[in-house]
């Protein structure tokens, strides 16, 4: 089957080689613009465009993919089926009636859970147990289209939202595969997602990855692996300034310290929560690399009365 894979971050890899090792025949790709990243805030291709390009590929970069111009280069590429993972942009009705068999999306939850930009993350945060993928076709709706196919993963007691989203990508890519196979020889019906057990996952900002040390402690560590790596999750260290935070542990055995209260020892740094301490794994000061918490402190000299968090941000 002749298909255009639609996506643009690293999460997207795994779906594109996969589709390139498979039987079916990817014509082009089609991804977001150029843009800049990076501390130097350089202008540079999405990973989907570098990945796509070592491949041969022909890559489409619209700013809005709409218009005569792309939807006649979609007819000229004779497209069946057009794969989506993490395309990035809204795709209008006059675009998804041209491929045979539309365009087909792998979202990392199992609908109608999780629908929007950040599934993995607010799964997390929810402190789901299990998760999954599901391809579904798309519609002009947000992630609202009939299911094709999902699967399952079980959401590990320290996973981040960076680990959990690479075993779904990569599992997920073998999803795709098969049900573009699976709808090739005819043999998918789409089910259409339930009214039942929607919620929504918006895009987290940075406001989201403050920690509220006056919540409890399970609470602390779903955020802080749930904004870990993006978009950080982070706290105010006592003078001031931002602390990136990277994972937590728990530690259910030691109460008595008030939220954010820092209790240094020798190694390990504990901040109390709402209900027991949690020991810091690494940080980051403000524009330096992450290091141990216990460097950290040891640098900083921290006071017995040091607190976390404070009142300005």
């Amino acid at each position: 089957m002749r298909v255009l894979f639609a996506g643009t971050p690293d999460v997207a890899l795994p779906a594109l080689d996969a589709l390139v090792a498979s039987q079916h025949e990817v014509v082009g790709v089609l991804t977001r613009p150029d843009a800049r990243a990076g501390r130097g805030r350089r202008t540079a291709p999405s990973p989907v465009r570098a990945r796509a390009e070592e491949l041969g590929l022909e890559v489409l970069t619209p700013e809005r993919p709409r218009g005569e111009e792309f939807v006649a280069r979609l007819r000229e590429l004779d497209v069946a089926c057009a794969p989506v993972v993490a395309y990035g942009a809204l795709l209008p009705s006059e675009v998804l009636d041209v491929p045979t068999h539309g365009w087909v999306n792998l979202h990392f939850s199992l609908l109608p859970a999780w629908r929007g930009a950040a599934p993995v993350q607010h799964a997390l945060l929810a402190g789901d147990e299990v998760t999954g993928a599901t391809v579904f076709r798309i519609e002009e709706g947000l992630d609202t289209g009939p299911v094709l196919g999902t699967l399952t993963e079980s959401v590990r007691a320290r996973d981040t939202s960076g680990d959990l989203l690479d075993r779904l990508a990569h599992a997920g890519s073998g999803l795709l595969v098969a049900t573009l196979d699976a709808l090739e020889r005819g043999e998918l019906v789409a089910v259409p997602q339930p009214d039942e057990g929607v919620s929504l996952a918006p895009r987290l900002s940075s406001d989201d990855g403050r920690i509220r040390w006056e919540h409890p402690a399970l609470a602390t560590d779903r955020r802080v692996r749930a904004c870990t790596p993006a978009p950080g999750a982070w706290t105010l260290a006592p003078d001031g300034g931002r602390l990136k935070v990277g994972p937590v542990r728990l530690r259910p055995e030691v109460t008595g310290l008030a939220p954010g209260a820092v209790r240094v020892e020798r190694t390990e740094v504990l901040v109390g929560t709402a209900t027991h301490a949690v020991a810091l794994g690494e940080v980051a000061p403000a524009g330096r690399r992450a290091m141990p918490a216990t460097d950290w402190a040891r640098g900083a000299r921290l006071t017995d009365d040091a607190v976390l968090g404070g009142d300005r941000g």
